[in-house]
């Protein structure tokens, strides 16, 4: 893996644990839920559903995908920016 690839997925791993401890401070009586987020994964690291050609898990080819996604922390995937963009809760493309 390249300093670059290291570099960014550090990045996004210190995102959302930032974002759940801040939620987790305003909403404690909130259960911790997942979402999915298109658009956010790494090539080869999505949960599911990578477009046409692929089958399922850790099928994307590229990194950010719009038509990939990703299960992250309940209500943190429109926070989270990307060198594409910011995450979304509907496929995209």
């Amino acid at each position: 893996m390249n300093h670059r690839s290291v570099t960014s997925l550090a990045f996004v791993a210190a995102f959302l644990a930032a974002g759940v401890a801040h939620a987790q401070e305003h909403a404690p009586a909130v259960k911790a839920s997942v979402e999915k987020c298109w658009g956010v994964a790494k090539a080869g690291q999505n949960d599911c559903s990578a477009g046409p050609g692929t089958i399922c898990a850790g099928t994307a080819k590229a990194d950010y995908q719009k038509n990939a996604w990703m299960n992250v922390p309940g209500g943190t995937c429109t926070a989270i920016k990307t060198p594409k963009g910011h995450g979304s809760l509907t496929k995209v493309g």
